[in-house]
């Protein structure tokens, strides 16, 4: 009954925030405050319903270097998609026509913070966190990022192959991200940096979403496994193999800090919750 009380708050605050944004996506400076107001309510919600139930600090989401960790979250992410776009470049396939719209781009920072917080703390602080506790890291892991990746199937262009990305690039280094610090800031962070990237720096297409309006007036054209296609530069070979290397090095941090989860000793830890309750 826990989980379904979680779900059902942070789930609620997502759609009607997320329905919201799009409504008034056309006015920017809207944009950019329902998603600001999105973003906080969600993190408040999240913590408020989890500390109830679970009857323990949030500490996926403490107070105490937040704001360190979102900044590193989102300069990764954006050098990250940026390091995709200079190779889809180098073969020819972005092109910049001019610039495009500073407050398009205003209104998509307040859109993909929206989005990058309630899709973390869905997917990640409760998705992942949920599953790692009875079947370890890497199963969580790896259905939580294949889950992440059908999720996006429902997008206007949404291909097989993207879905196939997004779970690879997106879900397991998120995921991987949340295992080696523990902290949901991280994740926040990165995917607000990819996401704006894309849209609001280099005008490209999030997700097979449609097309955005940030401060480069672009195009890619070329084979869709450099290019992406209809679903943009996320289901690029380039980055699937960003995505890939950081999540191995995100597994191996985690290793190395001890704080991987292995699938027996999530057994224990079920078990011994069981009989303490």
């Amino acid at each position: 009954m826990k989980l379904v009380w979680q779900v059902l708050a942070v789930v609620a605050v997502g759609a009607v925030g997320g329905r919201s944004v799009t409504a008034v996506q056309d006015d920017p400076w809207l944009s950019l405050l329902l998603g600001g107001l999105t973003a906080v309510l969600s993190v408040f919600v999240y913590r408020w319903v989890v500390g109830r139930t679970e009857r323990r600090p949030v500490t996926e989401l403490a107070r105490e270097g937040a704001r360190r960790s979102l900044l590193r979250g989102t300069v990764i992410g954006v050098a990250m998609f940026g390091c995709v776009i200079a190779n889809i470049s180098f073969l020819g396939g972005y092109e910049v026509h001019g610039f495009g719209s500073p407050t398009g781009a205003i209104g998509l920072v307040g859109f993909m913070a929206g989005a990058a917080v309630t899709e973390e703390l869905m997917f990640r602080g409760l998705l992942f966190r949920l599953v790692e506790r009875g079947l370890g890291t890497y199963i969580a892991l790896a259905l939580s990022g294949a889950l992440f990746g059908a999720a996006h199937l429902l997008n206007e262009n949404a291909t097989v192959l993207g879905a196939v990305a997004i779970a690879v690039e997106a879900g397991g280094m998120l995921a991987a991200a949340y295992a080696a610090t523990r902290s949901l800031w991280l994740p926040i962070g990165l995917h607000f940096g990819w996401n704006f990237a894309e849209a609001g720096i280099f005008g490209t297409e999030v997700s097979g979403s449609g097309a955005t309006h940030g401060l480069l007036d672009a195009s890619t054209s070329g084979p869709e496994l450099i290019t992406g296609g209809e679903f943009g530069p996320e289901a690029s070979v380039y980055s699937m193999l960003s995505g890939a290397l950081l999540t191995v090095a995100f597994l191996w941090l985690a290793r190395r800090r001890g704080t991987v989860v292995p699938r027996q000793r999530a057994r224990r830890a079920d078990a011994l919750a069981t009989l303490g309750r």
